[in-house]
């Protein structure tokens, strides 16, 4: 059960270097008259690691300006023999022959509609010198080889209604990149003359900028007569063809009376824990307006964690924006409530009543918002008796960690181990014992065919080519959801962990590995974790949180926006979409660092950035919280929920002991001052397993910052990430060198060693040597 590698693309701020190729001609299955066309952008970051030679990241978009394309091959030769593609790389299936770079298509990105472009690169070495491409073709023809179609208007709207004495927008850009500056005109070439444009008459489209959308407003006056009114504006000009867009103004004085729109009006709010309500406005203001929550008369236990103040635009007005309330634990056994007004000036109020729910009586019923608020949590007696009987492991040994079904035999039992009945069995006894308060027991769903398929030493026993899928949805989910749906556990809070290691590597590793790519198609991650959630989130008391790797394998913009559609586009195809998740989880079994809180990354040393520095390699992130905060807020504006609650696995990510650093580094050179600053004290961020100076994070803890459902255990403490040494077994699990203390690694951790400890058994099974240490270097000290 060892996971989160840190495989992922190089991505850093480049210069760039713009090759404008026009006559991009269509695949096979592409007509053979389609009018077509494309630019290609290439940029290059070149580093030098001795005299004479060196690195380099290349980042390339292609556009398409043409007609649609389903498929795409990307060729071009480099300019010296001396340039290598080294097989790391994104977006693209990568290879070289010579001097001759090829790319085609993934199976998810084929299509490219009309004035649709993608970003693609790689990473490569280079001696000499690194000059960039001058000639690229597509599907066999060079670029450059037609003419150049005229460019189209594209407007984001055909029809637009405007409020009567408002405003309203919609965007325009080209089709194509035009062969030197247009400009772009809206008029109003007929209709009601009560309707004009306000700003953005006149747009400039260059080589450049043309597929960049730019604003244009419409207004509507105010007058006494109570028609709608309509009027049509030309968006055109010289060397373009125009596009009409139809304004209608809204109603002319019977018009909806601005308010504030707030839903709903009377919130639920678990004792410790959070809920929240949504604000909006009725109609499109002229300028900004601020809304402000206040909390009145009731129980002052319940008070606005976040959202007091939402500030309103011409554009954002109709979005619904959150307010959050908390509940502070307290001993009393009653439900308080208390009353919040939603204001804002020359506008009537709104109120909405808040309930503290249970003040440690009855705890509630159903499926609530966080499953973590006011519940204890599961402890795992087979764990609990390992961590007991090391030396000072009793100090820990109540703590919650998850439950692990790793291959179909742990369901009932392997090994000697509890199977999952007897743990439900077991929490149902630990609830009865704790009171009115409910129990949350953790379970990790880690089984998908091809499992792991960047790394070995958590290889699993289910293989696509062997009908893998078949056995993963009737031997393991569905007996997994049969006993999960035994109403002897109704009362418990089910939370899962659905499969570390899956959709992340679907966004970085598919060039590098065969059994990612084949993870991609039919019957691999995508149809696995949507089978595991259509089952599991049909129960009421179960709760989905998805896996979501870690700041050091995601937090590059080329993996952190890809990552984010695909994980929209795997849960809306469930049968509940978004609702099938209860959120995410970050760092699962892994080391990074909760916070880092003496050096920031958008911090300088002297003139040079942190993110430049080797330990960062320009991510934009260097923690887990920044990474999660920024992932969760990236999930809802992409289409999901606004409850979404993010996890943070905390087992390990300590970094305590004699070598934590007390304060930031007194040194002004970079690299010396972020790693004498960081508290994760791992040679490489991308290393895995084992890893030797790791302690105890924080223990868990509900509702640690708003948007944050739990900091958890997931890995439980002292469970070996892998072997050191090939170890037969019938378990699937193979010997990787990232696990070996003598591996001096590979380009993916720039050759560093593993900062593996040695004489680890098999992942899963009990590693005392791990354990002490952990315990040893925990951070905050165990008492």
């Amino acid at each position: 059960m060892r996971l989160q590698r840190g495989l992922r693309k190089w991505a850093v701020t480049m210069t760039a270097a713009s090759v404008a190729a026009m006559g991009l001609v269509a695949g096979q299955s592409t007509a053979a008259n389609a009018a077509v066309a494309c630019d290609v952008t290439y940029s290059a970051n070149s580093w030098t690691s001795s005299p004479g030679q060196g690195g380099f990241t290349a980042n390339i978009t292609l556009r398409n300006t043409g007609d649609p394309l389903t498929s795409w091959s990307l060729a071009f030769d480099y300019p010296t023999t001396t340039q290598r593609y080294t097989p790391t790389g994104w977006g693209a299936n990568w290879s070289q022959s010579g001097a001759r770079i090829t790319g085609t298509n993934m199976p998810y990105n084929g299509s490219l509609a009309t004035g649709a472009s993608i970003s693609i690169g790689f990473n490569g070495t280079w001696s000499g010198t690194n000059p960039n491409p001058t000639s690229f073709s597509v599907n066999g023809t060079t670029c450059g080889g037609t003419n150049p179609t005229t460019p189209s208007v594209i407007t984001s709207a055909s029809s637009v209604p405007v409020n009567e004495g408002g405003t309203a927008t919609f965007t325009a850009r080209l089709s194509a990149a035009p062969s030197s500056n247009v400009t772009v005109t809206t008029s109003r070439t007929s209709g009601d003359t009560d309707l004009s444009v306000s700003s953005g008459a006149s747009l400039t489209f260059t080589p450049s900028n043309w597929n960049t959308p730019q604003t244009v407003t419409l207004a509507a006056a105010q007058d006494s007569d109570t028609a709608s009114g309509s009027a049509a504006f030309t968006v055109g000009g010289t060397g373009v063809t125009s596009a009409t867009v139809n304004a209608t103004e809204v109603d002319d004085d019977a018009t909806t009376a601005q308010s504030i729109v707030v839903t709903p009006t009377s919130v639920t709010v678990p004792e410790g824990g959070t809920a929240g309500y949504t604000v909006a406005l009725a109609r499109q203001p002229s300028a900004n307006v601020s809304v402000t929550s206040t909390a009145g008369s009731g129980d002052t236990n319940l008070t606005i964690s976040s959202g007091a103040t939402l500030t309103f635009t011409t554009s954002n007005w109709n979005t619904p924006q959150t307010v959050t309330l908390a509940a502070a634990q307290d001993s009393d056994t009653t439900n308080g409530s208390r009353t919040f007004t939603v204001a804002s000036s020359g506008l009537t109020s709104r109120t909405v009543t808040a309930t503290e729910a249970d003040d440690d009586g009855a705890p509630p019923t159903g499926h609530v918002e966080n499953p973590y608020a006011g519940a204890t949590g599961y402890v795992n007696p087979d764990w609990r008796a390992k961590a007991a009987a090391e030396p000072g492991g009793a100090a820990v040994a109540n703590t919650s960690t998850a439950v692990w079904m790793d291959r179909i035999a742990a369901i009932a039992g392997a090994s000697g181990a509890m199977g999952l009945r007897a743990h439900l069995d077991e929490a149902v006894r630990q609830d009865a014992a704790n009171g009115s308060a409910p129990l949350t027991i953790q379970v990790v769903i880690y089984n998908l065919p091809n499992r792991d398929c960047s790394a070995l030493a958590s290889n699993g026993e289910l293989l696509i080519a062997q009908n893998g899928f078949n056995r993963y949805r009737t031997e393991y989910i569905d007996p997994i959801a049969a006993i999960m749906r035994d109403s002897a556990y109704s009362n418990l809070r089910i939370v899962t962990i659905i499969e570390p290691d899956s959709l992340p590597n679907l966004v970085t590793n598919l060039n590098s590995f065969p059994k990612c790519q084949e993870a991609n198609g039919p019957g691999g991650y995508v149809d696995g974790v949507r089978y595991a959630l259509n089952q599991l989130h049909a129960i009421t008391n179960v709760y989905t949180y998805i896996d979501a790797a870690h700041h050091a394998w995601l937090g590059w913009d080329s993996n952190f926006n890809p990552s984010v559609n695909l994980f929209y586009s795997t849960v809306s195809g469930t049968t509940a979409g978004v609702d099938s998740v209860d959120g995410f989880i970050v760092n699962t079994a892994n080391y990074s660092a909760t916070t880092e809180p003496y050096f920031s990354v958008s911090g300088t040393v002297g003139s040079q950035p942190i993110r430049q520095s080797n330990w960062v390699d320009w991510n934009y992130y260097i923690d887990e919280m920044t990474f999660a905060r920024d992932l969760r807020t990236a999930l809802v504006n992409r289409g999901f929920r606004s409850g979404l609650g993010m996890l943070i696995d905390t087992s390990r990510n300590g970094w305590g002991g004699s070598a934590r650093p007390s304060g930031p580094s007194s040194s002004t050179e970079l690299n010396a001052f972020v790693d004498q600053s960081r508290v994760d004290r791992r040679i490489h961020a991308g290393n895995w397993c084992n890893q030797n100076g790791a302690g105890l994070g924080a223990r868990p803890t509900a509702s640690p910052a708003a948007g944050f459902d739990a900091y958890v255990w997931i890995k439980p403490p002292g469970e070996s990430d892998g072997a050191s040494e090939d170890i037969q077994n019938d378990e699937g699990k193979k010997f990787d060198r990232m696990c070996d203390p003598t591996y001096t690694g590979n380009n993916l951790n720039k050759n560093n060693m593993s900062g593996a400890l040695p004489n680890a058994p098999l992942s899963g099974r009990w590693f005392s040597a791990q354990f002490r240490q952990l315990l040893a270097n925990a951070y905050p000290p165990v008492n």
